[in-house]
């Protein structure tokens, strides 16, 4: 029982989510502040207005606080395009970049124009020869 429990908790993936756990709390903690601190008062400066928590209406005496909805939505959008424009592109491009260019595995049939991969000497689909 102690083997099974042993073997699961040093399995590569279980680690590596432990792993991406606390970078993923540590790195929320960066992307919270950049919003918080830089990009939400850019935008009150703008607006002339970051906080909308204090919009609400009551229905049948009682208060539905909407503008709290309002705030966190803006909040999830301001975080996903930061997250996308400063972590997710930049990591594309860099990977792009180190991958280099990649070299074609297929090339097209002269006669029904389907790919077909290099190595091959006839098309699998017409038969013709490659």
């Amino acid at each position: 029982m102690i083997k099974g429990f042993r073997d699961f908790i040093l399995r590569g993936n279980v680690i590596d989510l432990a792993v991406a756990v606390i970078i993923g709390a540590a790195f929320s903690a960066i992307t919270k502040s950049l919003v918080e601190d830089v990009i939400t008062p850019l935008i009150a400066a703008i607006a002339g207005k970051p906080d909308f928590s204090a919009l609400v209406f009551h229905l049948n005496g009682t208060p539905i606080k909407y503008g709290s909805f309002i705030t966190a939505a803006i909040n999830f959008l301001i975080i996903s395009f930061v997250i996308y424009f400063f972590l997710v592109l930049p990591v594309q491009k860099l990977l792009a970049r180190l991958k280099g260019p990649e070299a074609a595995a297929t090339k097209p049939c002269a006669e029904c124009l389907s790919d077909i991969p290099l190595a091959a000497h006839r098309c699998k689909f017409c038969g013709q020869p490659a």
